[in-house]
Parts: C-alpha cells; structure tokens; sequence
C-alpha cells in the first residue's frame, strides 16, 4: 500500500507518495542519533536507548497507515521514545523491588563441624578449670562483660578478676594443648 508523505523544501510542499519502508528509512537516517541521545538521557543506558529507539521505529512501521499526518511523524516518535523510556525505568523499578535478596555466605559444612569440635573441646577444657576461672572466662569471653561487671557479678574485686581470668587462660591453652 503506497501513502502520501508531504515533504518541504525550499520551494514549498511538494506530495511524494512513499510507503512505510521508505518513510521510515528517511526518518531513521535524519533523527536516530538524535532519539538515542534523548532515551540515553532518560535511561543513563545507552543499550537500553537503542533498544527503545529501534521498538519505537519497528511501531511506527507497523503503524503507518494509522498515522494520520505523517508531517508529525517525528513528533509521534519522540513521545513513543519518551513513552517506552517510562515504561523501562518503571520495569526496573518493579525488577529491584522484588528482586530476591542474595543469600549470606554459608560456612562451609567442614567449617562448621571443626567448629563445633572445637567448641566441644573448649566447653570440654573448661569444665576441667576450677570454678572461679571458669566463671570468670565464661563471664568475659562468652558474656562479653567488662571487669568491673564480671568482678560485681562474682562478687569479688577487679584485680582478682584479672587474676582469675590469666590463670584461666593459661590452664585452658595447656589443656587444649593436649587435646591436639
């Protein structure tokens, strides 16, 4: 099917009959720059640009006999470029809302049965500490408590905390030491 495209030149507007290949060709080499530029301005994606550029062109094409003054064929191409543009931003949008959260890295199943070995033997070497030492490596190194809370929750003072948490440590590494 053949349609009419008006074209202007220096000497007024002349009727060329073109079909939507040749239309679209002439429009496609004048303006494709140019739509990129404005979709990559839009999408800060230069790959998403021409795609959007290039789907606003395959409809156009499709589309020719429906236009109705093809003197405002650029026009309609821009607001296409501006519509789909929206239309992919409003995509990733959806895509990074729902996107499935990574998983954290999992300790590998050999660390974690050292691990646990190493727990065990640690919970093993600690139940072979006097008590005072016990409670007071339990009470820093597990509980996490400053002196001053340890030596408030035993009941006893800091310096014997100190104390008490020294000889912990140095009996704890002699047992472990002899586990391995």
């Amino acid at each position: 099917m053949t349609e009419t495209l008006v074209a202007r030149g220096t000497t007024g507007a002349v009727a060329v009959a073109w079909d939507a290949d040749q239309a679209v060709t002439a429009l496609y080499s004048a303006n494709y720059r140019s739509l990129v530029r404005l979709a990559a301005m839009l999408l800060r994606d230069a790959g998403a640009a021409e795609e959007v550029v290039q789907d606003a062109f395959v409809a156009m094409h499709g589309g020719w006999r429906r236009l109705r003054d093809p003197d405002k064929a650029l026009s309609y191409l821009r607001q296409s470029v501006v519509n789909r543009s929206r239309s992919v931003l409003r995509h990733r949008a959806v895509v990074e809302k729902y996107a499935p959260k990574g998983l954290p890295d999992a300790p590998s199943a050999e660390a974690g049965a050292i691990g646990e070995l190493e727990r065990s033997a640690v919970v093993q070497a600690l139940h072979k500490l006097p008590t005072r030492q016990r409670e007071a490596l339990v009470l820093r190194y597990y509980a996490d408590l400053s002196e001053a809370e340890i030596a408030q929750a035993m009941g006893i003072s800091r310096g014997a905390v100190k104390s008490h948490t020294a000889r912990g440590m140095a009996s704890l590494r002699t047992i472990l030491e002899q586990f391995s």
